[in-house]
């Protein structure tokens, strides 16, 4: 069984979109100051990388899963140019309504990819900007961090807390 570091992508990876808009494009992705570092501390570590996302823009006609799956190939060909290398993406395509194990806060994206890569969820984190994030995180068993956002209030208590991917990395290097 391998650990591993479950990251949101939407405002951990990349700068999330104006509130009530989506990233549908790949000219529309930017990357977080200091991600390819992160990712790649945690590479050197040991650590498989995962990134788990909802992204209901599918279930809205925004976008289509071929589409989204191409923003992720860009994603990862350009973090790995960087020598930082995400091992696995998941999504959840499905509305807020959902009743889907995957959609978070169900942690069934992170049970997936556990079975599917010989995960340990107990030794695994989850890194999320969001309540959500972390309470996925948690039904899942994976300690938690959550990088702060101005924008958002925390509810949820997480194990650490960050201002960017490469602090967190870091952090649970240190712990």
């Amino acid at each position: 069984m391998h650990r591993a570091v479950f990251l949101d992508r939407d405002g951990v990876v990349n700068r999330k979109a104006p509130e009530g808009q989506y990233i549908v494009r790949w000219e529309d992705f930017e990357f977080l100051p200091g991600v390819p570092e992160g990712i790649r501390h945690l590479n050197e570590a040991n650590f498989s990388v995962v990134v788990v996302s909802n992204q209901r823009c599918i279930a809205k006609g925004l976008i289509t899963s071929h589409q989204l799956e191409h923003i992720h190939r860009c994603m990862i060909d350009e973090l790995a140019a960087a020598n930082a290398i995400i091992d696995a993406v998941y999504y959840c395509p499905h509305e807020v309504e959902s009743q889907c194990a995957c959609r978070k806060p169900a942690p069934g994206m992170l049970v997936r990819a556990a079975q599917e890569h010989s995960l340990d969820l107990n030794a695994s984190w989850m890194v999320g900007d969001s309540d959500l994030d972390i309470l996925a995180g948690k039904a899942a068993g994976c300690r938690t961090v959550r990088i702060l956002r101005p924008e958002t209030a925390a509810l949820v208590a997480s194990d650490l807390i960050a201002d960017s991917l490469l602090e967190a990395a870091v952090k649970i290097l240190s712990s």
